[in-house]
């Protein structure tokens, strides 16, 4: 490697570094992607560079620039982007409204087809190539004749192709799949697979969706909570707090818990009028009578490959996507407890599974039992026993303020009885569903605690299974994962469990893994069953391909490209192929994009294994195209927040002019605030 490069950068080929300068790409804030600053106010970087392809070296950052590239894009908003006139769903569809002419939205087919964009053309993995224009033939030949409703039917719709059937109708933007339009006419006739709609019912429909007489009765506060609300009194007796907490962890206020005793229902009540099962003394005993330890369903996770739950970027596609790519274990964007509980809809859409998640998890953030018992009580009982949910996570990691200085995430830490009482009773809330935590392994520096909490919950509190984050909370990521410490904690669990006759739980390590050589080398030395990937997921989620099949892989630019296609189609799929779904998978696609940016071809290093928190200096593809033209590789290199909506246009279309997208981090924002 050339001496010119300085310690921490990519070693990547000299012939592939761009103009052999020394330059390097913009170091990203990962503290940034959790949405605060560093704890200690310690800058990230120190460098800027004056030419982002590498043709002006690099200088020092005066005090006001570092203020001005470090840190996140705060207050990001993303407006829903709605068609110009926009068309009664019910009237897309091909149904009556029963709203007739007071409905807010136009029965008017005609003139939404007058000003509805032409079709889409989404392309097929054939016409996916290396060099430009990447997208093969997706060039829709204009016709000064035609008019802007024309149907064009060499695209193909994702949501039909996969279950035989679009949801959105007439308001596709990918219509012309399955559509056809009357010669004679002009009416438009609407198609379906029944065949495919029998063959895909369960295996493309998405679980966990939540009814609207739930929501009603946790926006009265008249949910049914009896199992929560005999476990709080039990706290009220022997404590005197129903909170549980600690003197020197007692940050912010408490909450009157929700009084059940109001409801007009029964639990007996409740559960015959949704299943239609005749009332029981089995029923109506079943929600005093706390499981034992040894009747929770064992989670047996060994050689498993977890995919941390990640906010923003972790939604369902990304997820999908992962599983695709090996990924066997999978949990949704944390949530918060009160927001369940005040019946957010946001919040239940981070529940929502695809039923490729053969072991699925939620995660819930919460400061005390009054709230994350509950949560977990009606989390349980909507969709435990459908199989939405495998297990229900605690966040004891988290380390952004904003849920630190509530007492949550990492802020639990310091509060192990309180931790203790609030996993203690959500296990008994959740029946069979294991609880499991994700700890980091202390709040502050040379405080570590993980080694104390971690014996205790797999022996006192009936965990299901413990990820130990290698970092503490002060750290964020300004210091390498501690697998050593990890291994002392494995070691303590170990021994305790050993010395109390009880089964050994799963342990899993998280921190730093970025290929199959950190996987499995962090598994035989440390001793855990297996590793949390997070960070390494989001810039390479083919990660779980390579710990499946024990080898580093140097994907080609064609296939990165393959597999952002697959995401836009999942994103399609989730989020609607109307003009609002479109541009709503647009956004999450640029998300992602803004991690995979920073992927280094494999190809191009001198030497294995690459490193996680390398920079990497600007460089250039494999396949040199010439100075006027930029190689895919390159291009799904770049830096600059408008490449990735460009690079999303090659599979959902031009953006809209109202469209934009802000990137997370401050230093993808070349030029302008926002792209679009």
């Amino acid at each position: 490697m050339s001496t010119t490069l300085p310690p921490g950068t990519a070693p990547v080929k000299q012939q592939y570094v761009f103009l052999l300068s020394s330059a390097a790409l913009p170091l990203v804030d990962d503290d940034a992607a959790e949405g605060s600053t560093s704890h200690n106010g310690a800058p990230r970087a120190d460098v800027v560079d004056t030419d982002t392809r590498g043709t002006g070296g690099r200088k020092k950052w005066t005090k006001a620039q570092k203020k001005e590239k470090r840190g996140a894009n705060k207050g990001r908003k993303f407006g829903k982007v709605h068609d110009q006139l926009e068309l009664c769903w019910r009237i897309a569809n091909g149904k009556v409204c029963e709203h007739g002419d007071e409905c807010r939205f136009t029965h008017d087919v005609a003139a939404y087809f007058a000003a509805k964009p032409r079709d889409i053309r989404f392309p097929s993995i054939t016409n996916i190539s290396d060099v430009p224009p990447f997208i093969v033939g997706m060039d829709v030949e204009e016709d000064s004749s035609a008019s802007c409703e024309s149907l064009d039917h060499h695209t193909t719709c994702p949501s039909f192709t996969e279950s035989g059937i679009c949801r959105l109708g007439l308001k596709c933007r990918f219509l012309g799949a399955h559509a056809k339009r009357d010669v004679v006419t002009g009416a438009i006739t609407l198609l379906e697979d029944e065949e495919k709609r029998a063959q895909t019912a369960l295996s493309a429909t998405e679980l966990n969706f939540v009814n609207a007489e739930t929501l009603k009765l946790l926006r009265s506060k008249k949910y049914p909570r009896p199992i929560t609300d005999s476990y709080l009194k039990e706290l009220e007796a022997t404590k005197g707090d129903s909170n549980g907490q600690e003197q020197h962890a007692d940050v912010g206020g408490d909450e009157a818990p929700i009084d059940a005793s109001k409801s007009p229902l029964s639990p007996t009540e409740l559960v015959a009028k949704r299943t239609g099962a005749s009332d029981s003394s089995a029923q109506a005993d079943t929600p005093d009578v706390p499981l034992r330890l040894q009747e929770k369903r064992k989670l047996n996770w060994s050689g498993k490959s977890y995919l941390a739950p990640l906010t923003t970027v972790g939604n369902l596609p990304f997820r999908r996507l992962c599983v695709t790519l090996g990924a066997d274990i999978t949990c949704g964007e944390m949530g918060l407890a009160t927001s369940f509980l005040t019946a957010s809809a946001s919040e239940f859409s981070l529940v929502r599974r695809h039923p490729s998640e053969s072991m699925f998890g939620i995660q819930l953030a919460g400061n005390k039992p009054s709230t994350l018992v509950p949560a977990a009580e009606v989390l349980g009982r909507e969709f435990g026993d459908a199989g939405g949910i495998d297990f229900v996570d605690v966040n004891c990691g988290c380390p952004i303020d904003l849920v630190f200085k509530t007492g949550s995430g990492s802020a639990l830490l310091d509060a192990p009885a309180k931790l203790g009482k609030i996993v203690s009773g959500m296990s008994r809330a959740l029946g069979e569903i294991p609880v499991t935590i994700k700890l980091r392994t202390g709040v502050k520096d040379g405080r570590n605690n993980a080694h104390k909490i971690m014996p205790r919950a797999a022996t006192e509190w009936g965990i299901g299974c413990i990820t130990l984050h290698g970092r503490t909370r002060q750290q964020r990521y300004t210091k390498l994962a501690d697998w050593e410490y990890i291994k002392q904690c494995v070691d303590a669990v170990r021994a305790r469990e050993a010395d109390e006759g009880l089964s050994p739980i799963p342990i899993f390590g998280g921190g730093d893994c970025f290929s199959s050589h950190d996987y499995w080398t962090n598994v035989s030395s440390t001793g855990v069953d297996g590793v949390m990937i997070g960070r390494g997921a989001l810039i390479k989620p083919w990660i779980f391909t390579e710990v499946k099949e024990h080898r580093e892989w140097d994907i080609s630019s064609r296939e990165r490209l393959q597999l952002i296609g697959k995401f836009a189609e999942f994103g399609l799929s989730h989020f609607g192929t109307d003009t609002t779904g479109v541009n709503t998978t647009r956004r999450f696609l640029c998300e992602a994009l803004s991690f995979q940016y920073r992927y280094v071809p494999i190809g191009l290093l001198e030497h294995l294994p690459a490193k996680i928190n390398d920079r990497a200096p600007a460089f250039k593809g494999r396949d040199e195209l010439g100075m006027y033209f930029v190689d895919l590789e390159t291009l799904l290199a770049s830096p600059n927040s408008q490449d990735w909506v460009k690079i999303s246009e090659m599979f959902l279309g031009p953006a809209p002019e109202s469209w934009s997208f802000t990137p997370k981090h401050k230093s993808n924002a070349h030029g302008e605030e926002s792209q679009g």
